[in-house]
């Protein structure tokens, strides 16, 4: 982790810096793609597709059909999120729509309206069939 020095200060740059920020008080509608982090604090109406990692912030306002790698919600989304790794949903967020993701964390105080498939991506057709039962054969269920 390389360490930039200013004044005496230590500033610390890491790899999973935020690349892009609409800030707080600004409103964007659209399409937006990109590469990299982005984090939206401000409001945002439309689509965004990425491969990489967004960060909906604590007083963003989203409403937006969302295609991402890793999607953290902080903030108020609305519309149906789409990951192909991960989406964290953390306090206060406030979800309404349907999520899609191989991996999914919500903490307790999250608001969610919605439905939620967990399956890895590409994959289609039935579920797995659970696996067998694991324990002595006397208590195992009989047939």
């Amino acid at each position: 982790m390389p360490v930039l020095k200013r004044e005496e200060e230590n500033v610390v740059v890491r790899g999973g810096d935020v690349h892009t920020l609409l800030g707080k008080g600004s409103e964007f509608e659209g399409k937006l793609t990109f590469e990299g982090q982005v984090r939206i604090d401000g409001k945002f109406s439309g689509q965004i597709f990425t491969k990489d990692t967004l960060v909906i912030g604590e007083g963003a306002r989203v409403n937006a059909e969302i295609n991402a790698g890793t999607v953290i919600i902080n903030g108020a989304v609305e519309g149906n999120v789409r990951a192909t790794q991960l989406i964290e949903l953390h306090p206060p967020g406030r979800m309404k729509g349907n999520l899609e993701a191989p991996s999914l964390s919500m903490d307790k105080g999250v608001m969610f309206e919605g439905t939620c498939k967990m399956e890895s991506a590409g994959k289609s057709g039935s579920p797995a069939p659970a696996p067998a039962p694991i324990g002595p054969p006397s208590e195992l269920p009989r047939r």
